[in-house]
């Protein structure tokens, strides 16, 4: 219940943090050279996305609580495809980029694959729930 109090963009930077300090998840070698998306014209400036992005999927994970595939999260993580003159229309977002994250998560053991898609494991959403709980406590120090 916590993580929908703790405003999303702060979780997910912990947890990414968290991600990278405990070496859960590691960056694959294209990282450096690959755009996110056909919509893109550039690979991201941040170098630590990788582990954002590995944090924001286990954050939709938790806040959807139904299974998400390869595809669903795709779509979330498109964008608006500029092509010239022509009119702009929605292309989803990198698959590979999406589909090494979630393998990645699945092999930390934060995340498992079924049937009806891939669910947050219980370690994945102690880990969730525990990041936004120290969130809220300092948030609660400061005022």
């Amino acid at each position: 219940m916590s993580v929908k109090l703790v405003e999303p963009l702060q979780l997910i930077r912990a947890t990414a943090r968290y991600l990278k300090e405990n070496k859960l998840v590691s960056p694959p070698k294209w990282v450096s050279f690959v755009k996110t998306g056909v919509s893109k014209d550039r690979p991201p400036a941040d170098p630590d996305w990788w582990y954002i992005r590995c944090a924001a999927i286990l954050r939709k994970l938790y806040v959807r609580g139904d299974g998400l595939g390869v595809s669903r999260l795709r779509k979330h993580y498109g964008g608006r495809h500029r092509m010239g003159h022509r009119n702009p229309h929605f292309a989803p977002g990198s698959g590979s980029v999406v589909r090494k994250a979630l393998q990645q998560l699945e092999a930390a053991g934060l995340v498992e694959k079924t049937k009806k898609g891939r669910f947050l494991t219980r370690r994945g959403r102690e880990l969730l729930e525990e990041m936004s709980g120290t969130i809220l406590k300092k948030q609660a120090v400061k005022t």
